[in-house]
């Protein structure tokens, strides 16, 4: 990576220019930490003689209009807002976007339209997914890479991926922002419907809480801990099963489930659950299991533990 690379040429120091109020300087620093203690972190956005001279990137920008030092901003929209981007997504925030009174329309989008701007008719595709991992599109099959950037074009044309949130950063603050991500917005649909047929109802939460430690421990710069590491094994054995085909129809920023085939490991059998007669669980069976569920049941209301009256009428009792 980067660190070792500076390291070749004898660099000591780390310098980057992350701002002190928000989550990269986090990142670099913790990063830096754990790959090698002795390497050192320089943060000019955190020096006060820096900070002196350009306490915003209002004057930041200026100095470079001053010097004649051209610079390209990502999205050419008129409003002012700073644009971050990566493959995966985008986000936009800062100067016109951190008021709350000012819509998130004022955003350019980069990685596709607003969903007004859409096409008017439904596109379809599909999607193969073998062990949790797309590796076919519309039945041509693709790297991990050429998966994205289709799922990214295609989701994109059909406005879907775009969302603003305040998000709650690492030094307890709050950050306004609008995001991108259409690739990730219709893989991430298409593989839901993948998990919920092979996935048992206990496997789907430790699944959900697995993916939200991981989400929160890459948020906050600690993907080579032992906890991220430990979650993320996990996480790809529960992803075993995740083998189908998906098929989607876009329009106008949603995206609608029209078909799952060749699932070899679903759990989800017609038969079992279905309202009219068939040859899957007989009902009358449901009997015995009502009857020992019910002891607990019967024993709690027996023991006073039980508080039939409604939660929002004794809160406005007390209110």
């Amino acid at each position: 990576g980067l660190l070792q690379e500076m390291k070749k040429h004898g660099c000591t120091v780390l310098s980057h220019g992350a701002t002190g109020r928000g989550n990269d300087q986090v990142r670099f620093e913790r990063y830096v930490n754990v790959m090698d203690p002795t390497f050192k972190v320089y943060a000019p956005w955190r020096d006060p003689a820096l900070l002196e001279e350009f306490p915003g990137r209002s004057q930041m920008l200026t100095y470079l209009e001053k010097h004649g030092i051209t610079h390209t901003i990502v999205s050419q929209a008129k409003k002012r807002y700073s644009t971050d981007a990566n493959i995966c997504g985008l986000s936009n925030e800062a100067e016109d976007l951190e008021s709350m009174e000012t819509p998130m329309t004022i955003v350019n989008p980069v990685m596709g339209v607003w969903p007004k701007d859409a096409p008017d008719a439904v596109e379809e595709i599909t999607m193969k997914f073998e062990k949790g991992r797309c590796v076919a599109i519309n039945g041509k099959a693709m790297s991990p890479l050429e998966v994205l950037q289709t799922c990214n074009k295609i989701a994109g044309r059909n406005g879907m991926g775009l969302s603003q949130a305040l998000e709650n950063r690492i030094l307890g603050t709050k950050s306004r922002g609008v995001y991108e991500a259409p690739g990730m917005e219709l893989l991430g649909q298409g593989v839901t419907y993948v998990y919920q047929a092979v996935l048992d109802r206990r496997s789907t939460g430790l699944f959900k809480h697995l993916a939200g430690h991981i989400s929160d421990q890459i948020y906050d710069g600690r993907y080579f801990d032992p906890s991220t590491r430990c979650a993320i094994n996990a996480i790809w054995q529960l992803a075993e099963p995740a083998t189908g085909t998906v098929k989607l129809g876009m329009i106008k920023g949603h995206a609608h489930f029209l078909s799952l085939t060749d699932v070899p490991h679903t759990i989800y059998f017609e038969a079992d659950s279905s309202m009219e007669a068939s040859e899957g669980l007989n009902p009358v069976s449901s009997q015995g299991y009502l009857e020992v569920s019910s002891v607990e049941a019967k024993a709690m209301a027996k023991a006073g533990l039980i508080d039939i009256e409604s939660v929002w009428a004794k809160r406005r009792k007390t209110a």
